[in-house]
């Protein structure tokens, strides 16, 4: 029975209101239902960045109780970018630092690291995906045109890889496409068949 099947006895809840995450699962023919806690996401400074995008998937899943949830099958996530230098690229607060941020990652590579955590019958799985990225030169215009079209501000990094940005301006990745969008769908169905 492949896991797909499995899953069609369990209630899969997946704690995230990324649209992204949501589609990516729906594309692994996984039926599920979208709860989300609130979250603190703030974190020890002097932890490293995988160190830091996992503690925040683990409290994420935290905020799901195992009395109340045991017999379902939990899924969150989160997702840090890292530029060229390691310094953590979070959403941007505004426009005017999507564009900066967009400028500081051209011509470059950066890193995206996705965490996963999943708890199903008081048992665990947790683990970090790294795919390496690197967006080609963009023009001033080109950065603006995406900024203003699209919507930068949702997203680490400033941007949605997915999306037109992506489409015209990802020279070269290393690692899994989806992992880059927000979920690592290929690693998730090796890992939850450990799980369920």
């Amino acid at each position: 029975m492949i896991l797909q099947e499995r899953l069609k006895t369990i209630d899969v809840i997946l704690g995230s209101k990324s649209p992204r995450r949501k589609e990516l699962l729906s594309d692994m023919d996984i039926a599920f239902k979208v709860e989300v806690r609130e979250t603190d996401e703030s974190y020890d400074p002097n932890l490293s960045p995988i160190q830091i995008v996992q503690y925040i998937a683990d409290a994420k899943l935290a905020a799901f109780p195992s009395d109340e949830y045991a017999d379902k099958l939990v899924i969150c996530a989160d997702t840090i970018v890292l530029d060229e230098k390691g310094a953590v690229l979070g959403k941007p607060k505004d426009l005017k630092e999507a564009k900066e941020v967009i400028q500081g990652l051209s011509g470059k590579m950066h890193w995206v690291y996705t965490a996963v955590s999943c708890a199903y019958q008081n048992q665990f799985i947790r683990f970090v995906e790294e795919t390496q990225v690197w967006l080609n030169n963009l023009s001033e215009a080109e950065i603006e045109y995406y900024v203003q079209k699209y919507q930068p501000l949702d997203k680490a990094g400033s941007y949605g890889i997915q999306e037109w940005i992506g489409r015209i301006g990802i020279g070269k990745i290393i690692g899994s496409y989806e992992n880059v969008i927000g979920l690592p769908t290929a690693r998730l169905q090796v890992e939850l068949k450990k799980l369920v």
